[in-house]
């Protein structure tokens, strides 16, 4: 082990960590607005930082540039799409949460349905952290940490061992900050990594084709663009992992599904302290999708050139940075791959316990009628995030056992959880008479429907576009159920607005900007230009 990496790695770390953590503790987290949402107080660099860095974790960074290695750029679809969709939940979703007052997005399906379908959704939310989220942040944490400082031959244990003692480093670190912590420290973390990650990942490339050039950044760029050109091209045959179809069907629900559903990621953005700061994070999130291709993916394209027939392809970003940059930039770049593993980490537990206690816990006890003071409620939020933490360690290192590549395995059992969701809140969003017995029967349907395909049938279709057929089956379904069935008494939105609910006057500029871009990167990545 490289004890210039090793030390460049732990003094960035450190640091983040120190400031975090300081900085947070002046208010200390004592009160559960405090400790979940932050006290609704968040700027909007902290809202766009939160944002991006909570979705840019090691399971993308692993898995889309390992995509990219052994298919071509079609995995970059998931991120630079989701721009679209995040303009949307700004303009038409956000502004409801805000004006609602919610905590959680079951919250909105409990007003919208009953409580029942709330409890419902908060299940399936914390199923899906402590089974997928939770277990393939710390897998891909783990397998990136093993590739940029070779635990295996340093310790002098095999693969899966190492593997297995980085997932429990890892989970057992970000625990310890999410309960010390909160949201607050969590944010504030994702903040200075998030601008870290932009200035290491961006300089990984600039140091590969340095590499790839023997020297010269002119030639190795030469190098890449005359040399294997159909790692380039963005736009999916039916061969690739991301036919371009797919992206007008279920990839649009699923990001619709992410940014405006998902708990531990609109979390971050319910923290903000007015609308229009809400509005003006989600803008910066959008700009830091359309860069992120150049570290996701670019290291990808960089590796085919300097890596042949990898056995384990999902080691690719870590190798390339182990092998070309600079020891005290390495680490630094480990430090941020180390800390996109712990953000998300921890705002997936801060999320998982935000649902337990609001949803479940706190509902329950009042049940009984029983009163508990809030700092007790803490207390049991952070016993939860123990528990839920232990599950996800034990699970984790199960995922080297997957085919068909680590990132479409993730995204191929999120399906179990997303879509389902997004439809029944789609339904109750558009609709006011649709009881809460469709929202039962369209979760139940989807789930089972789609579990079928994935586990039983084999029908040669897919997935995302499974997800959209049964997105549209399932809307039937649940109309139709509200046809026969309707609420004798229609919903109405009820107001209970926290913060100011203004709205940002230039984001419809912005959008139009945005949008544009996002055209732009994928006509640069196609047949008519790069690829040519």
């Amino acid at each position: 082990m490289n004890w210039i990496i090793a030390s460049s790695f732990l003094l960035f770390i450190g640091s983040v960590a120190f400031i975090s953590l300081y900085n947070s503790r002046r208010k200390k987290a004592d009160t559960l607005n405090r400790f979940f949402l932050a006290d609704r107080k968040l700027a909007f660099f902290q809202v766009g930082c939160g944002l991006l860095f909570t979705n840019i974790n090691t399971s993308t960074i692993i898995g889309e540039n390992e995509l990219v290695y052994t298919h071509n750029m079609t995995v970059m679809a998931w991120g630079v799409t989701s721009v679209l969709a995040m303009l949307l939940v700004s303009e038409f979703i956000m502004p409801m949460y805000i004006r609602l007052g919610i905590s959680t997005t079951p919250d909105f399906l409990t007003a919208r349905y009953d409580r029942s379908v709330g409890k419902i959704v908060s299940m399936i939310f914390l199923f899906g952290y402590i089974i997928n989220l939770l277990p393939s942040v710390l897998y891909s944490g783990a397998l990136a940490m093993n590739g940029l400082f070779n635990f295996s031959a340093a310790f002098n244990v095999d693969y899966s061992t190492s593997i297995w003692i980085l997932v429990w480093i890892l989970g057992s670190a970000g625990c310890l900050f999410t309960m010390l912590g909160g949201l607050k420290a969590t944010t504030i973390s994702e903040m200075l990594l998030g601008m870290g990650l932009f200035a290491g990942g961006l300089m990984l490339p600039v140091f590969g084709l340095k590499y790839l050039g023997h020297g010269s950044i002119q030639q190795g760029i030469h190098v890449l663009l005359t040399n294997h050109k159909d790692h380039f091209n963005s736009i999916g045959s039916s061969s690739d992992p991301i036919p371009f179809g797919t992206l007008f069907t279920g990839m649009l629900l699923v990001n619709l599904y992410y940014w405006g559903t998902e708990q531990y990621i609109v979390q971050q953005a319910l923290a903000s302290k007015n609308l229009k700061t809400c509005q003006k994070g989600i803008a910066v999130a959008c700009l830091g999708k359309l860069i992120s291709p150049l570290f996701l993916c670019v290291p990808g394209l960089i590796a085919v050139h300097v890596f042949a027939g990898m056995q384990n392809p999902a080691e690719v970003f870590p190798m390339l940075n182990r092998l070309v940059s600079p020891p005290i930039i390495s680490g630094f770049i480990a430090a941020i791959i180390f800390g996109a593993a712990l953000t998300t980490f921890n705002a997936g537990l801060n999320s998982s316990s935000t649902l337990f206690i609001l949803n479940i816990y706190k509902p329950w006890l009042e049940k009984r009628s029983q009163i508990v003071p809030e700092k007790r409620l803490i207390w049991s939020a952070k016993l939860f995030q123990i528990i839920v933490c232990l599950i996800a360690i034990m699970i984790a290192p199960l995922i080297i056992l997957v085919k068909h590549g680590f990132y479409t395995y993730v995204q191929t059992v999120n399906g179990f959880f997303n879509v389902p969701i997004f439809t029944i809140m789609f339904i109750g969003l558009v609709t006011r008479k649709v009881p809460p017995l469709a929202a039962k029967i369209g979760l139940t349907f989807f789930i089972v429907s789609y579990g079928l395909t994935q586990l039983v049938f084999n029908i040669h279709i897919h997935f995302l576009h499974i997800l959209a057929i049964l997105f549209v089956i399932t809307c039937g379904i649940m109309l139709l159920i509200g046809k026969l069935y309707p609420m004798s008494v229609p919903y109405q939105l009820k107001t209970n607005n926290l913060v100011d609910l203004e709205q940002w006057e230039n984001r419809h500029f912005y959008t139009g900007i945005l949008i544009l871009l996002m055209i732009l990167v994928f006509v640069v990545f196609s047949p008519l230009v790069l690829v040519k």
